[in-house]
């Protein structure tokens, strides 16, 4: 009977985490084929619309706006419904959590040396965490909310929680981290997967 419920638990575990993803895939697929065939049986009519249309010209799409934000003129164009949004009171909340998850997960605004290992003080315990903010009181980029009430030569530091959509966002001394060479997407599936996940080494 151990047997069997081992084989059972060793199965989910093989079998969930695929389900998952295929399940995930299929709720984006169906959520842009949804939105955008009717603009195409508009276009197109019936007789030409095929399933999977609609997905293929959202990833043109997708790669068109990317390759020409690299002009200034059309990437504030590209931006400019996420400004709108950044005025609304509703969605100004909702819409900068998702781009800064978003932001954060491309390591994007990140510089050299983010990821660290914060020692907590009078313990030798260490948890990994992303720097998000450095306070220098030699430098002149501390204009921003955080980083103005920040002590001078501190860190704010994202904890990133196992097996949870969330973490802690502290401020510690700069001599309470230590640099670690890794990717900040990297960091977050380590500490959110409990350092369970597969990643190998080197390939950073």
């Amino acid at each position: 009977m151990k047997f069997v419920f081992e084989s059972l638990l060793k199965g989910f575990a093989i079998l969930l985490p695929i389900i998952v993803t295929i399940m995930l895939i299929h709720w984006l697929l169906i959520t842009i084929e949804t939105a955008l065939s009717p603009v195409w049986i508009m276009a197109l009519g019936e007789t030409y619309y095929f399933p999977g249309l609609a997905f293929i010209s959202f990833l043109l799409i997708a790669v068109l706006i990317g390759f020409t934000s690299r002009w200034t003129m059309l990437d504030a164009i590209w931006r400019l419904p996420g400004r709108l949004m950044n005025k609304m009171p509703l969605l100004r909340n909702l819409y900068g959590t998702i781009n800064d998850l978003f932001d954060m997960m491309q390591g994007k605004d990140f510089a050299d040396e983010s990821v660290v290992l914060v020692t907590m003080p009078s313990s030798q315990m260490k948890l990994i965490g992303i720097v998000t903010k450095r306070r220098d009181k030699n430098s002149d980029n501390n204009n921003d909310k955080l980083t103005s009430v920040m002590p001078d030569d501190h860190v704010s530091v994202f904890l990133p929680m196992a097996y949870n959509v969330g973490g802690y966002m502290i401020v510690v001394p700069k001599d309470c981290v230590t640099s670690i060479d890794m990717k900040p997407a990297e960091a977050i599936q380590i500490a959110i997967s409990a350092g369970l996940g597969k990643g190998q080494a080197g390939k950073m």
